[in-house]
């Protein structure tokens, strides 16, 4: 994918709008997880390095359009300060308005300026005219680096793309590389392993899959919704309540389809998702009144059995609660088949999403995979085969 290239663009002593993705998970005001900070440090160093006035926009959780200082962008800029150990990093309190064209203005060469959680406007959600405007007069050149954001048609997002020149960070850069190189050739068999707590998102991508991967492997809240379109009794399991219908199409379509669509034939089930609930195994038909929480051995056997040490295999979503420990048997073990395929064989892993590679992380299986990717929707988008919105606004300028 060709995409304009901010190494190839005159920065010095430029203002450099730079859409960051600094959608860091927060615990008692402070980053219990600085990954996503620390992957755009490249883009900074490399504008700073270059003489470019740095100015960072990003959002922060989702507050609705209004102020809300839980969503405050203050600690990540602070969090900066402490990572580039050396330029100044400054801070002001809205992204727009008197205070932030002062602040702006009195950025020298080499100085970075944090600028407040885009999302306490509803401009930016909306990709208002108006507010794409008004950021627009804050900068001289626009870079997108924040791939996991691309898949919205925010004005942070589209709306600079078509206001200001624009080019692709280097993070950005290194996603969309490495997808577009590791998936639009896969090695076979390609195998996609799709699990976690929301569907809605990826039933699109199994439509996609069915006529490109060799096997698609359900877990989590996808797998009981397929469960429950197949006519299994799933008790008081979470399904994605819009989306049984499309799995039905889905399962009968699967029949003649290039991939081997798998479910679980043994699950793991609880009457609650907690860290001391009494967990058993159990078959398809004997779940009662509880709710389906991980997959069983025997599901894991198969599922491991179809990943081959000289294929693909596309991860995104745990396939259980993996996130208390009587639920995380099935997650735990086949990330350690991944990654020592990955590592002994050929195998081409590739994770996507915050809660799979936060997991992998935890259980130090992150390392062993060819390639993580912390973007959660826009990764499942890029493997649906659908545009994304900010990719498209960054070819124009191509």
């Amino acid at each position: 994918m060709d995409l304009p290239d901010i190494r190839a663009t005159d920065v010095a002593g430029k203002r450099v709008l730079v859409r960051a993705d600094l959608n860091v998970p927060m615990k008692d005001g402070e980053i219990a997880d600085d990954n996503r900070l620390r992957a755009v440090l490249p883009t900074f160093r490399d504008t700073l390095g270059r003489g470019g006035r740095l100015i960072v926009i990003a959002h922060l959780d989702r507050p609705g359009g209004k102020r809300d200082p839980a969503s405050s962008l203050r600690p990540v800029a602070d969090a900066l300060r402490d990572a580039l150990d050396g330029p100044r990093v400054s801070f002001v309190e809205d992204c727009l308005g008197a205070d932030a064209e002062k602040a702006v203005d009195g950025l020298d060469a080499g100085q970075c300026l944090v600028l407040e959680n885009l999302r306490f406007h509803a401009g930016e959600t909306d990709n208002a005219a108006d507010f794409a405007d008004a950021l627009a007069m804050l900068g001289d050149i626009y870079v997108n680096d924040a791939f996991s954001a691309s898949h919205r048609a925010h004005a942070s997002i589209v709306g600079l793309a078509d206001r200001l020149p624009a080019a692709a960070g280097l993070l950005m850069q290194k996603e969309v590389e490495t997808l577009d190189r590791l998936l639009a050739n896969p090695q076979r068999p390609y195998v996609a392993l799709l699990g976690g707590a929301k569907a809605s998102t990826k039933v699109p991508v199994v439509e996609h899959l069915l006529g490109r991967a060799d096997r698609i492997l359900l877990g989590g809240v996808m797998a009981t919704t397929f469960l429950k379109a197949r006519g299994v009794d799933i008790g008081r399991s979470r399904i994605a309540e819009d989306h049984v219908e499309t799995a039905e199409k889905l399962l009968r379509d699967a029949e003649g389809a290039r991939a081997d669509l798998m479910l679980p034939t043994d699950v793991v089930v609880a009457s609650e998702a907690r860290a001391d609930a009494e967990a058993d195994i159990v078959g398809l038909g004997e779940v009662g009144d509880r709710m389906i929480l991980d997959i069983g051995p025997e599901t894991i056997r198969r599922y491991a059995d179809a990943i081959e040490d000289r294929g693909t295999v596309v991860w995104n979503g745990p396939v259980g609660a993996a996130e208390f420990e009587p639920f995380q048997r099935g997650t735990h073990f086949l990330a350690a088949v991944i990654g020592e395929q990955t590592q002994t064989g050929g195998l081409v892993s590739v994770a996507g999403g915050g809660d799979t590679t936060a997991f992998l992380q935890k259980h130090q299986f992150l390392h062993l995979f060819t390639y993580a990717s912390m973007a959660g929707g826009a990764f499942l988008q890029f493997l649906s085969g659908e545009a994304l919105p900010g990719l498209e606004s960054l070819k124009r300028h191509s």
